[in-house]
């Protein structure tokens, strides 16, 4: 019997066109060679061009999609995507505070690359007062960071601001995603232990932006589950993602990445 390989969970919404949420978390955590369990949150009908509606799973559902896979696998590393509202939030974090030997990674998903909300208003406090303090690292981008953060970061100096205030204010790293910000390198910010670390690489000039956020972070769990330290797992994410960017296809005015088709690493 061939040894099993490391285990990562994702706790998000399916996306239906495969770019985002689960299905996107999946082809990444395959790229790596990690065997994936999913946790369902909402079931999305949606595809890089609009988000048409949003089912609930009911939060209990959720919690025993939970307990199931944390019982019986060894789960190495988790992220979370969409939860969609306090309920589920809350629903997440009393599960995962049993297990806080195991690294997390939140992408706090509030609005889609559609522009459309995915997010429930009142769902933001329960994000910073119950799961954020289980975080391993945050990975906002610059409009979520505003929401967390409750002033704008248009610059790098900024950036800093920001991301050095959330991770002592929440007591987890922070990697505070740039792209937004414009120009030619994206550039993300790491805050840990109150020391930033930037991490560039160039503009990309590609339509398929649907599920950048979901890749990078499922990247990022997946290289945390293969034991990599946070540094390692984001370079190596950003990466990853750079390729998937450069690979990009679509189908008529549909624009996706290519996630989990790469070369193992």
């Amino acid at each position: 019997m061939n040894a099993s390989p490391p285990v990562a969970l994702t706790i998000a919404g399916s996306d239906c066109s495969a770019g985002a949420g689960l299905q996107a978390d999946l082809k990444t955590f395959q790229h790596f060679g990690i065997f994936g369990l999913t946790a369902v949150t909402c079931v999305v009908a949606e595809t890089p061009k609009v988000v048409r509606s949003v089912h609930a799973v009911p939060p209990a559902i959720l919690q025993d999609q939970l307990r199931v896979m944390l019982d019986a696998f060894p789960v190495a590393a988790i992220k979370t995507g969409m939860l969609f509202s306090k309920a589920h939030i809350v629903a997440v974090t009393e599960i995962l505070q049993q297990y806080p030997g195991i690294p997390l990674v939140i992408d706090p998903v509030m609005i889609a690359s559609t522009g459309d909300p995915l997010l429930e208003e009142n769902a933001i406090s329960a994000y910073k007062e119950r799961l954020f303090p289980l975080a391993t690292v945050i990975t906002p981008n610059l409009d979520e960071a505003e929401v967390l953060w409750g002033s704008p970061a248009r610059d790098e100096a900024t950036m800093e601001r920001a991301a050095r205030e959330l991770s002592a204010r929440h007591g987890c790293a922070v990697l505070l995603k740039g792209g937004h910000l414009g120009g030619p390198e994206c550039a993300d910010l790491l805050m840990e232990k109150d020391l930033p670390t930037w991490f560039r690489s160039p503009r990309i000039a590609t339509p398929a932006s649907h599920g950048t956020g979901c890749t990078l972070s499922a990247a990022i769990a997946a290289s945390l589950a293969l034991g990599k330290d946070l540094h390692e797992a984001i370079a190596e994410a950003k990466g990853y993602l750079e390729a998937t960017l450069h690979t990009s296809f679509g189908w008529g005015d549909l624009a996706v990445l290519n996630q989990g088709t790469l070369p193992l690493p």
